[in-house]
């Protein structure tokens, strides 16, 4: 039977389109797919400044959003597993409906066997990085769904384009990491602490995971898992009724995105986001008179290591409770915001590189941060509306040791791009070093495993495996040069470093050999995109069978016992991981491989990176680019940015020069300025 002739549903469909039309939650006219607001007019025109220590879910909010998703499920008779974050990542919820699938499938429907491919995991890690990923790329100036997620982490941009560039956030997926030393971890009995917390699958890329909004202010997020796959969107021309997104839309009512900050409204090369295939109008029932949860319905559950099975209210974004706070002393007048620990004390503060000699000092680490705050301010946004608002990003200083300097951002920018701006000035710096090659020839194979779950317990089997030190034989084939990666001759930018990543070489030009970080595209999908996976994947799976574990089943690997269950004479017997995905002390957050950093150098010595990372790939670089530029002018040429001999772009491969930075046209909002870049 089709929605619109059921007369109840029908009839409630109609209603609901007339509260959309009369009570919008966005700042124009324009309503569709906008809840109203819970209580009162959103704030408009929020354009960073909005926050306050009122901006937070609390344990009401949580409720009405879970039992609006019930609500959904339940009228699509589809249980469903769903989690709800603070704009931090602390876990608030989880709730499992009764009949829910235990398990998700992750798969591209690509036939591609390794990486994460067909690997079987519980519903509520799925649920909780869909909500996380809702939260964490979304901001006061943009609001973003784990579908625009999917759009813009695959081959070509848009997904199924022929002869089209990769995604401009190529290999997001793989940030905010479990075994990341950046992203902080769930204490079991403690309330929402400062964050930001990592995700257990890393970010999502499929619909089903939204941010929500009080009064024009992001305050977290909420993710659903009901469907047995865990994908994305390979075809973004047609509109798809996913049952997830549906019920994920659904427990946004009343905390929906503005209309004039959904993805929908903002572009990037030229082409529109998708932020969700479904609208409010298409549900299966109001969600506004969504009755309470009952124990028919199902329960809240315990998910070790991320939350307990109760309800509890969020922290407010910029406060000292959420680890994100307005900075103090000499960062204070250039609007910057700083990372806290739970004493309220700087957790990065400006500090010396580690190297033996020609270490960055503190005060040079802290002089490239400030200036690059400073370009950052005067910056026009790619991906934030209004138009003409100032970028909002994260940076990131490092050593060549990978050691964190100096770390900052500036007001609202999305949470995920902390994370990331450290990924891209570890790979800067990484890759760029004479370590590189020895590094990565020095870890074990990255093993692939498939996944079921029987009586006996998880059977985790050997699927592949692939040497990482193929990638750098690879890479000096693919160079002509036998010391690549082994003698720091080349100074790489992050987008040298992603030019290496992509599937074809050239970026996107359809047919051709990939990069040699990238797997062939016969076995490439955004669950096995090579280098950057095989380096954190033995991590990632091990997390996975140690939840597993802790859910009282026991582990085998190949028809042998890895772990037995727990016992409360041995109530651990797998492990959790520890804080480093790669095992290398340079790059222990693993590696980012799109646009936004550099390289620093002192004269021909290379002393560290930043990273840069929220607001549009060619802003990153150019913030990262000339805010290390003048830096260098304000320290009398002390360090600066590579030799121009020495950077990427004098390499061509195969015909084709790799880039090193590319400077958006008319980048500043108080000056028409042109080729910014050039020259220096």
């Amino acid at each position: 039977m089709s929605w619109g002739r059921e007369t109840g549903k029908g009839l409630q469909v109609s209603l609901l389109a007339m509260v959309l039309v009369a009570c919008g939650g966005g700042g124009g006219p324009e309503t569709v797919g906008t809840a109203p607001p819970a209580s009162g007019a959103p704030a408009q025109g929020c354009t960073g400044s909005c926050a306050n220590a009122q901006s937070f879910l609390t344990a009401a909010d949580v409720n009405t959003v879970i039992a609006q998703a019930v609500a959904e499920a339940s009228a699509n008779t589809a249980p469903a597993t769903i989690a709800v974050v603070d704009r931090v990542g602390n876990v608030l919820a989880v709730y499992r409906m009764t009949g829910a699938r235990g398990l998700v499938n992750i798969n591209s429907n690509r036939n591609v066997v390794g990486g994460l491919e067909n690997l079987n995991v519980p519903s509520e890690l799925a649920a909780i990085a869909k909500a996380i990923t809702g939260a964490y790329l979304s901001s006061e100036g943009n609001a973003f769904s784990t579908r625009t997620a999917s759009q813009i982490v695959q081959e070509t941009f848009n997904p199924g384009e022929s002869n089209a560039p990769s995604g401009p956030l190529f290999g997001v997926q793989f940030s905010q990491l479990p075994c990341s030393d950046f992203m902080l971890r769930f204490a079991t009995g403690q309330s929402p602490g400062v964050g930001p917390k990592r995700s257990p699958l890393g970010l999502s890329a499929d619909p089903g995971g939204f941010p929500l909004y009080k009064n024009g202010v992001p305050v977290g997020g909420v993710g659903v898992a009901a469907d047995p796959l865990y994908t994305l969107d390979r075809r973004i021309l047609d509109r798809d009724r996913d049952i997830d997104e549906l019920i994920g839309l659904a427990a946004t009512f009343g905390y929906g995105a503005p209309a004039d900050r959904r993805g929908d409204v903002i572009t990037a090369d030229g082409k529109t986001f998708r932020y969700t295939d479904v609208e409010y109008a298409d549900l299966a029932r109001a969600p506004g008179n969504a009755p309470a949860l009952t124990p028919a319905n199902g329960s809240l559950i315990k998910v070790p290591a991320y939350a307990d099975a109760v309800v509890r209210e969020g922290t407010a974004f910029g406060q000292p409770a959420s680890g994100i706070r307005p900075a103090d002393s000499d960062l204070a007048d250039l609007d910057a915001f700083i990372l806290v620990d739970g004493n309220n004390q700087n957790r990065f503060a400006p500090r010396a590189g580690t190297e033996p000699s020609g270490a960055l000092t503190a005060n040079e680490a802290q002089t490239v941060l400030r200036e690059a705050l400073k370009v950052a301010n005067r910056a026009r946004a790619q991906i934030r509306q209004p138009f003409g608002s100032q970028a909002r990003v994260s940076f990131s200083v490092v050593d060549t040791r990978g050691t964190v300097l100096a770390l900052a951002r500036t007001r609202d920018a999305p949470v995920f791009g902390l994370d990331v701006s450290l990924q891209k000035a570890r790979a800067a710096a990484f890759f760029s070093s004479a370590a590189a090659a020895a590094d990565i020839s020095s870890l074990p194979p990255a093993t692939f495993f498939g996944s079921a779950l029987n009586a006996q317990g998880l059977q985790l089997s050997t699927v592949g495996s692939t040497p990482l030190v193929s990638y750098v034989t690879r890479t000096r084939e693919f160079l002509g040069s036998a010391t690549s990666l082994g003698d720091g001759a080349i100074a790489y930018a992050n987008r040298s470093v992603g030019n290496l990543a992509r599937p074809f070489y050239p970026d996107g030009i359809i047919g051709l050999p990939a990069g040699p970080f990238s797997n062939e595209f016969d076995s490439w999908s955004p669950f096995d995109v090579g280098l950057q996976l095989d380096l954190a994947y033995n991590q990632l799976a091990l997390h996975v069978a140690h939840y597993v574990n802790q859910l009282g089943a026991a582990i085998f690997l190949d028809g042998r016992l890895l772990a037995p269950a727990p016992t409360a004479q041995n109530p651990v017997p797998l492990p959790d991981i520890g804080f480093s995905c790669t095992g290398l002390p340079r790059i222990p957050n693993g590696i980012q491989i799109f646009p936004g950093s550099v390289p620093i150098y002192r004269g021909e010595q290379l002393v560290g990176a930043i990273g840069i990372s929220g607001d549009g790939v060619d802003q990153d670089d150019m913030i990262a680019f000339l805010g290390l530029h003048n830096a260098s002018v304000a320290l009398n040429g002390s360090i600066g940015n590579a030799p121009g001999a020495r950077r990427a772009d004098q390499l061509a491969p195969r015909g084709a020069r790799l880039r090193y930075v590319q400077c958006p046209q008319a980048p500043f909002i108080d000056s028409n300025e042109q080729n910014v870049c050039e020259g220096k």
